[in-house]
């Protein structure tokens, strides 16, 4: 019997035992935002208890926030290894802030394990009332047709929402003016009284405006039509089906995490995913329940990062 051999069947035992007896003491969830500061917030703290609750030991948050989520995220991706250390990872800080923010201290796949995903944000293009365009294809052709005579919102350079539009622009040719804000919330604002003409961010902030009438919704930018808002078009079927942006929550861990650990935390996450109270709850929140497992969220995390580095070099984005 080769050394090898025995060494593989030690490792086998070794992974075996951790899986039965982790965990041990007490997890700690980093959300690397601030607390109360958004619906990531809110439900990390609720995966984390539920989390709890199937594991038998206490999960306890810390907020870890600043710099678009990195600080929170380099400290786990520096922490050990061994299942006590969990990251709520999103998309800003996962898979757009490797481009736009080049020193941020780690690597989202060199550093950090995907663990699973539970969640998705859909993103919602929505438009004043005074634009001249009942759906997507009518607006890009006022738009080719009047240059640089709208603008869009976003609640920043490099954020979320202004790389959507900037995704939307150079997929169709459509181009408009960037008025980035320092809050979503005054974008919208500026949005009603008819400053700017455009903003695609999450769908629970713009949701009532649309169904009162105040904006008008011409797609969502996702596979899937939004449980929210079910009359508004998907991005294919408005006829632009590369136009794909929505936002992500799921678990991640330090490299090296063992494998029956990630797979434990995973099926936890998924039974308490799956039920009924928890999608209610995600659904309330603005977001939709979606889960990947370990290797498929990887894989999208990766996609996630060479799309948004493609749009940002394109684009010439920089953040200052």
């Amino acid at each position: 019997m080769s050394s090898r051999f025995i060494a593989g069947l030690l490792a086998l035992a070794c992974c075996a035992a951790q899986a039965q007896t982790w965990p041990t003491k007490p997890i700690k969830l980093v959300i690397p935002v601030a607390a109360g500061a958004s619906s990531n917030d809110i439900l990390g703290r609720t995966i984390a208890k539920n989390l709890a609750e199937a594991l038998g030991q206490a999960v306890f948050v810390e907020n870890q926030p600043g710099a678009t989520g990195t600080i929170g995220s380099r400290a786990v991706a520096r922490a050990a290894p061994d299942g006590y250390t969990l990251l709520l990872a999103y998309q800003g800080a996962q898979a757009i802030a490797p481009s736009v923010m080049p020193d941020i201290g780690y690597d989202t796949i060199k550093d950090l394990a995907p663990v699973g995903m539970f969640a998705t944000v859909p993103y919602v293009m929505v438009v004043h009332p005074g634009v001249p365009a009942n759906n997507v294809k009518e607006l890009v052709a006022y738009v080719k047709n009047n240059p640089d005579k709208l603008s869009f919102a976003s609640s920043g350079t490099g954020s979320s929402p202004h790389l959507a539009t900037e995704l939307f622009m150079q997929e169709t040719g459509a181009r408009m003016l960037h008025v980035p804000y320092k809050a979503a919330a005054t974008a919208r604002t500026d949005l009603l009284a008819g400053l700017v003409q455009l903003y695609i961010g999450g769908v629970p902030a713009t949701a009532s405006l649309v169904k009162a009438g105040k904006l008008r919704a011409l797609m969502v930018t996702n596979t899937a039509r939004s449980i929210v808002l079910p009359e508004v078009p998907t991005s294919a079927e408005a006829g632009f089906p590369t136009v794909i942006a929505a936002s992500w929550l799921g678990i991640m861990a330090p490299a090296r995490t063992p494998d029956a650990v990630i797979n434990r935390l995973y099926t936890e996450i998924a039974k308490i995913t799956n039920t009924q109270e928890m999608k209610n709850f995600l659904i309330n929140q603005g977001a939709e329940p979606a889960l990947l497992p370990p290797a498929k969220f990887g894989e999208l995390i990766r996609a996630e990062i060479a799309l948004w580095a493609k749009v940002i070099k394109t684009g010439d984005i920089k953040v200052e």
